[in-house]
């Protein structure tokens, strides 16, 4: 594919592919599909993962440093969508796919997810801190990045929005990488969860 990322490179400084959207706006599909297509794909990861970034952040270095150099692509990483325009910087030729959602459905999803937190936690099989209802601190949150990664973006043809949710398809994908749909149906993961 021309100018774009190359599944399964090695080289730490080679383009990737940056779903830049908030958690719960599909980047579950996001990452599936991105398999599908081949490339490798890492998909939240946990605190773990983001104390990596972070790591590598605090240290002045590249922030995907300390993680693994043969990921292609990353989705519903809070540390990286919220640093687009480093990430612009530091991996040049990159693209950049910001999932989105309407945001009351955003929010009800994000509800629903801190109440089955707080009762997994209640049943002693969660210790994370995703725990309290926030919806007009979310609702600003999202308000926020969107505006500023729209911003930031605008006029690129290495960005797309998309909202999966809506069964955008592969069109977008396939689009921002220039390669081919696949016939395979697109996953909507998580769908209802």
């Amino acid at each position: 594919m021309p100018d774009g990322p190359v599944p399964g490179g090695t080289a730490a400084d080679r383009p990737r592919v940056f779903a830049v959207g908030l958690n719960k706006t599909g980047t579950t599909s996001f990452h599936d599909a991105m398999t599908l297509l081949g490339y490798k794909s890492l998909h939240w990861g946990g605190p773990p993962i983001r104390e990596q970034i972070e790591a590598a952040r605090d240290a002045g270095l590249p922030l995907l440093s300390n993680l693994d150099q043969t990921i292609d692509c990353y989705s519903d990483i809070e540390v990286l969508a919220k640093n687009a325009a480093l990430l612009d910087q530091q991996y040049p030729g990159s693209r950049y796919m910001m999932t989105v959602r309407p945001v009351e459905k955003w929010l009800d999803s994000r509800r629903r997810h801190v109440e089955n937190n707080q009762q997994r936690k209640a049943r002693g099989e969660y210790d994370g801190k995703f725990l309290v209802v926030e919806e007009d601190k979310w609702r600003r949150q999202y308000e926020r990045h969107y505006t500023r990664t729209r911003e930031f973006f605008a006029g690129r043809d290495d960005f797309v929005e998309v909202d999966i949710t809506a069964g955008a398809g592969w069109a977008p994908f396939c689009e921002l990488l220039g390669v081919a749909e696949p016939s395979t149906p697109f996953p909507h993961s998580n769908k209802g969860k």
